[in-house]
C-alpha cells in the first residue's frame, strides 16, 4: 500500500488545503484527495508540483508499505 503524508508536510508548513491547492496551481479536490489517503492515482506533473511547494523529496510524500497479505502463510 502507497501511504501519503501530504496532510503531515502542510500541517508542519501551517498551510491549508485550499493554501496548497491555489500555490501548486493543483486542483482542491486533488489535494484533498490526498490529504485523506483517497487517492488512486496521482499524475508526474501533480506530485513535481507539490515537491516543489514543499521543498521535499517524493520519498517526503509517499511511502510505500508492505501489506500483512500472505504473512499468515
Amino acid at each position: 500500500m502507497i501511504r501519503c503524508h501530504l496532510s503531515t508536510l502542510i500541517e508542519r508548513r501551517k498551510l491549508r488545503v485550499a493554501e496548497v491547492a491555489r500555490m501548486s496551481g493543483l486542483n482542491r479536490s486533488t489535494v484533498t484527495a490526498l490529504c485523506q489517503e483517497r487517492a488512486t492515482r496521482l499524475d508526474l506533473h501533480s506530485l513535481d508540483r507539490l515537491c516543489a511547494l514543499l521543498d521535499c523529496q517524493v520519498s517526503d510524500l509517499l511511502e510505500f508499505v508492505a501489506d500483512d497479505v500472505g504473512s499468515a502463510a
